[in-house]
């Protein structure tokens, strides 16, 4: 592959890479915005349960209301049957009749409502449930992604001091051999001239007569006369 076709594909792998990073954040915004529409619907499907519910323990009053007229004008009809007054007895009986008809189709509006309390109860718990686990995976996915940003960050900034380290490290053992060669150059020194410093004073002390120098010939004919 020729350098030309390399850096194409490099610049192309580069604006996929930007590209896809654009469209993975454009995502995160559109599923947070979503999820925001979701909870203003559910709010208002909660209401609408709440209005459902209400409406269905009105009907179950009116069905308990109705149930109430029912016994009393069945003893209404008992009683006047019993004092003979079937034409009094017959009235409460329609009249029973009538109540009974009217709880009837109050019991179905119980009935309509309860069912769709249940069916609309049960439609809630899932879309809340679908909606917590989407906000944890959404939750999951933007924790996990400042985490890898700062790993990345952090392990950028680790490599930058490894180098920085092994550069420091490189100019401190180059000191430290500077100091070195000083400081080997500084006895060195030390050394001559502690030589010369010597040289000198054996020098003064021989002229001075109180180290040996040159043994003259005389000095050493009495040394070896005196062994005699």
């Amino acid at each position: 592959m020729s350098v030309w076709k390399r850096l194409v594909t490099a610049v192309k792998g580069g604006v996929n890479e930007a590209a896809e990073t654009v469209a993975d954040s454009q995502a995160l915004r559109i599923l947070d915005q979503e999820i925001r529409e979701a909870k203003d619907e559910l709010r208002s499907s909660d209401h609408a349960l709440t209005q459902i519910m209400a409406k269905r323990k009105l009907a179950q009053q009116k069905v308990a209301g109705f149930q109430k007229s029912i016994s009393e004008y069945e003893g209404h009809a008992q009683a006047a049957s019993e004092k003979g007054d079937q034409a009094l007895a017959l009235d409460c009986a329609h009249k029973v009749v009538d109540l009974r008809s009217q709880m009837d189709a109050e019991q179905q509006y119980v009935d309509q409502f309860t069912q769709s309390e249940t069916t609309l109860r049960s439609n809630i718990s899932q879309a809340k449930n679908n909606l917590r686990r989407m906000e944890q995976q959404v939750d999951m996915v933007k924790a996990t992604e400042s985490v890898q940003k700062a790993q990345v960050a952090v392990s950028s900034k680790h490599l930058g001091a490894n180098g920085k380290m092994k550069t420091a490290a490189e100019s401190l053992a180059r000191i430290q051999e500077k100091q070195g060669q000083r400081q080997a150059e500084m006895e060195a020194a030390n050394e001559l001239a502690a030589d010369e410093s010597g040289d000198e004073l054996e020098k003064r002390l021989q002229n001075a007569g109180i180290t040996g120098g040159n043994t003259s010939a005389d000095d050493e004919l009495a040394r070896i006369l005196g062994k005699k």
